[in-house]
């Protein structure tokens, strides 16, 4: 199992291609598995794909305490350090799109362009107010679908009490006050499913604060890369690329 120790915590991750770092950042519950074909389809586009698994997710173990956006962030800061040692892509789906904003916050010298997919930052966002009830009726029996394929080194019995752990964050969390992302240097794709779990006006204002932010909406829904993984992956190929900047940072009048 390819485990690298980063400040202390093993964590899980898997390596695809050959090229520039892109590091794909997965959602809540789930762990880097879920991402499916998305590890192939960006890697023969020139990239090495890393798929790190956060605390508790998957084959990286729990840590005592509460689980929080910031602790993750912050162990993503490390593991860019540690496998990459410089700027990297991101891209991060759901809850790791949130992940991935609050790096480019916190170092914003180890992002190079970033892709944040299907999320909300702060309560205004949520799209459906019952969302988070249909989460939190998880808690009792998580759904076995939602159990990665990489072995917890926590055991099965595990799984519940970090379901629970993110059940709790979400009552909470994502609360980030959008002006922050005025400060984000990275180019940035803000995507997200016309039938998402974030509201079209709260993803377009936040492309709107970022200095560098571009918006798209795709048919679909919060599994939108994995419902249409090539078309998603080849836009989000040609954001990377730089190959949608036309216009990005054009302030004057357009001919």
């Amino acid at each position: 199992m390819p485990i690298l120790d980063v400040d202390g915590l093993p964590t899980y991750f898997e390596s695809t291609g050959d090229g520039p770092a892109l590091v794909l950042l997965h959602g809540g519950i789930v762990a880097s598995d879920s991402w499916g074909p998305w590890p192939e389809l960006l890697a023969a586009g020139g990239y090495t794909v890393l798929t790190p698994d956060r605390r508790g997710h998957g084959g990286t173990p729990d840590v005592p305490g509460p689980i929080t956006y910031g602790a993750m962030a912050d162990d993503t800061i490390a593991f860019l350090r540690a496998a990459v040692g410089g700027p990297a892509h991101l891209v991060g789906w759901s809850d790791g799109a949130v992940v991935a904003a609050l790096v480019s916050m916190r170092a914003p010298e180890l992002v190079a362009r970033q892709v944040l997919i299907g999320q909300y930052y702060s309560p205004d966002g949520i799209a459906r107010p019952e969302f988070l009830g249909t989460l939190e009726a998880m808690r009792a029996d998580p759904p076995a679908f939602l159990r990665s394929t990489h072995p917890s080194p926590d055991g099965p019995d595990h799984f519940p009490v970090v379901v629970g752990k993110l059940l709790d964050m979400f009552a909470r969390e994502p609360d980030i006050d959008l002006r922050r992302f005025a400060g984000v240097t990275a180019p940035t794709l803000v995507l997200q499913g016309d039938r998402d779990e974030v509201t079209v006006a709260h993803g377009k204002a936040v492309a709107d604060t970022l200095p560098a932010g571009r918006f798209a909406i795709l048919p679909g829904t919060h599994s939108l890369p994995l419902e249409a993984p090539e078309l998603v992956a080849a836009l989000v190929l040609g954001f990377l690329a730089g190959t949608l900047d036309h216009g990005l940072w054009e302030t004057g009048p357009q001919e």
